[in-house]
């Protein structure tokens, strides 16, 4: 006898903002994994290139696509890279996670007096302070860790203007 079941097919179209949010999300990604191959002299610290779309995603579609973009980000690079679930993979989720908390908070900022540098600063430093927090709290439970935050604030300082200056340059062609 001759089985006759029935194959359900269920097709979705992507939307146009789908369609931006993933193309912005692919070039983080790259950006990240790309990022990954670079050696860094003290472990824990890179530029975050990939910081630069999520800025300009914010700047040009506000903080939903932005959210959505680095999420993605975050996600697919922990899998291409082979990361997924890893303490390195929560250590980046901690620090977007609060990144995009600070991009919330001053995306209400007056754009007139704040720019990208701005935003990309005070993003910057809540992913440092997110990953601080969340290394102390369950990779190095020891208060000994305050001793990394100088060092790691001269980074994010570092790197929040440089990826803030990028992103401005970038957004001002247009």
């Amino acid at each position: 006898m001759k089985s006759t079941a029935s194959v359900t097919e269920i097709r979705i179209k992507p939307g146009l903002d789908d369609v931006r949010i993933a193309r912005y999300a692919a070039l983080a990604i790259a950006l990240s994994v790309l990022e990954a191959g670079i050696p860094s002299p003290i472990p824990g610290i890179k530029p975050g290139l990939a910081n630069i779309i999520t800025l300009i995603a914010l700047w040009r579609f506000g903080w939903r696509d932005a959210a959505w973009i680095s999420m993605l980000r975050i996600i697919g690079s922990s899998i291409v890279i082979g990361g997924f679930l890893s303490p390195g993979f929560a250590m980046s989720l901690m620090g977007g996670l609060c990144s995009l908390l600070a991009l919330a908070v001053v995306s209400y900022l007056p754009r007139r007096w704040f720019g990208p540098v701005s935003h990309s600063l005070a993003a910057a430093f809540a992913h440092m302070a997110g990953q601080l927090l969340l290394a102390r709290l369950w990779l190095i439970p020891h208060n000994g860790i305050i001793h990394l935050v100088p060092l790691f604030a001269a980074a994010a300082l570092v790197f929040g203007v440089v990826n803030g200056v990028i992103a401005a340059k970038l957004l001002a062609n247009e």
